[in-house]
């Protein structure tokens, strides 16, 4: 057995992480680079070390999580969340129930709390939102991001939403109370039901075709007949109806 394969294990016993659902490459490549800046020359030395210290073994959930997140990432998309997307599910329901998975540092889902302010007023809105990163959904929480992110953010939106704090912005506490932030493992805990719109974007392509196969057939799971599920404009599912759903637009797929 290869070092990477018994790190895949050992990590699997002592975390609950399946790392044989990711790609072996980018996810072999990425440890690799971590391990060795930190001094150490192969996985079974890299692994003794985790086990021991909480710091390596946090930054370890932190450098195999991808958390690269933008507000209002690929604008057109928003546009047609807030034209379309969002008047379709109101007009069955006022009150939305939404899932941000892998949410990563909260843009996504503070995003989509904004887009939905202006349909429904925005002490009506609820998002949950989760990642498996435990440090990432912490800096979700406090919801100060560099200017650098908010480039796709529109004006009136920033104006209404977020504070100026010199090169960074904090996000307001009438749209923060909007967002629960939880800790969750797309490939080992349970999905919750009855959701009307899933967004999970730009982290499926680091899974292997079994475990996206596993995932998309939760999210259908979990989502309400009409139910929305957006993906990320790298991540077209060509064969929906293996999973119950149909294309209502390019990245939204409708649960039959």
């Amino acid at each position: 057995m290869s070092d990477y394969a018994e790190f895949i294990n050992k990590i699997k016993t002592k975390t609950g992480i399946d790392l044989s659902l990711y790609k072996e490459a980018q996810m072999k490549r990425r440890l690799t680079s971590l391990y060795e800046k930190r001094g150490y020359r192969n996985f079974t030395e890299y692994y003794q070390a985790i086990h021991t210290s909480k710091e390596l073994l946090d930054e370890f959930l932190d450098r195999m999580t991808i958390n690269v997140s933008e507000f209002y990432r690929n604008g057109q998309r928003w546009d047609v969340l807030d034209k379309k997307i969002f008047p379709m599910l109101l007009s069955k329901n006022k009150r939305l129930k939404i899932w941000s998975a892998a949410c990563s540092t909260g843009e996504e889902p503070y995003s989509l709390a904004m887009v939905l302010s202006s349909h429904i007023p925005v002490r009506d809105i609820s998002i949950l939102a989760t990642d498996l990163d435990a440090g990432v959904l912490e800096r979700a929480k406090v919801g100060l991001y560099a200017d650098r992110s908010l480039k796709e953010v529109p004006k009136p939106v920033l104006s209404r939403y977020f504070v100026n704090e010199g090169h960074h912005y904090q996000v307001t506490d009438e749209i923060k109370r909007t967002v629960e932030f939880k800790q969750h493992n797309l490939l080992n805990d349970p999905y919750g039901s009855g959701f009307d719109l899933i967004v999970c974007r730009n982290v499926m392509i680091y899974f292997t075709e079994e475990a996206k196969d596993q995932i998309y057939m939760n999210f259908s799971k979990a989502l309400k007949p009409g139910g929305i599920l957006f993906v990320g404009s790298t991540e077209q599912i060509f064969n929906p109806s293996k999973y119950g759903f149909e294309s209502e637009e390019t990245f939204f797929y409708k649960k039959i």
